[in-house]
């Protein structure tokens, strides 16, 4: 497997930022996206940023990055709501899509809406497939998901029910894919771990805040296995 060096890790939301080598020694660097946080840890250089919430802030993250830092992977880690029966509470995401491109002929249902892969043209029969990361250490062993990424934070059953039956996702977020493409335009391999809050239900918001620090912490301890493997 690639031997990698320089890391750039992305969060959408704070609390995933910080809990991730918070015991490492650090140095804090100001950007427009917010602190950039330098550690090193198994021999790797790692800068840490968490540009906010939402596809537009990870894609930019991503070129600021792939700017001031020229990493060799990009990895995304963090927290996302689950919405298929997949077992476990930390997974490797192993695909990316966007739940969003499309064509929208009907908003009073689902149906009316046609995925197209991002940035292509989004007309003629539905044509789309997910953006693949880096294989999964084999010594990491965490159950691998394909994650559906969206500018919206999923609170009702019917649209889970859409994202595991039509896009056979088995988690939501709101950044992941934004990062894939824009590794694939760089042509820099990219990595996820997310860690679940919530069943992207009528209950996330309150799941979401109670389970928020746990998870976050879930994710940062399998990133930080994850280095020591790559």
């Amino acid at each position: 497997m690639r031997a990698f060096q320089k890391i750039a890790v992305i969060t959408g939301v704070l609390d995933e930022a910080d809990a991730f080598l918070s015991d490492h020694p650090s140095e804090i660097m100001a950007t427009p996206l917010g602190p950039l946080r330098q550690v090193e840890h198994s021999g790797k250089q790692i800068a840490i940023l968490c540009p906010g919430i939402g596809k537009v802030h990870a894609a930019a993250a991503a070129m600021h990055l792939y700017s001031s830092f020229a990493p060799d992977l990009f990895l995304i880690i963090g927290t996302a709501g689950q919405v298929s029966n997949l077992e476990g509470n930390c997974f490797y995401l192993h695909e990316a899509l966007q739940a969003d491109y499309g064509t929208l002929e009907n908003s009073k249902d689902h149906h009316g809406f046609t995925h197209y892969n991002a940035g292509a043209w989004p007309m003629g029969p539905s044509d789309w497939a997910p953006f693949s990361a880096h294989p999964m250490p084999g010594k990491l062993t965490l159950p691998k998901a394909r994650i559906a990424t969206a500018d919206m934070f999923v609170k009702c059953p019917d649209r889970s029910t859409y994202l595991r039956d039509t896009l056979e996702a088995d988690l939501v977020d709101m950044e992941t894919a934004a990062l894939a493409q824009m590794a694939k335009l760089l042509d820099v391999p990219w990595a996820g771990i997310k860690a679940t809050t919530d069943n992207a239900n009528g209950e996330s918001s309150g799941d979401f805040q109670a389970n928020l620090a746990a998870a976050a912490q879930r994710a940062a301890d399998s990133a930080a296995r994850f280095l020591t493997l790559i």
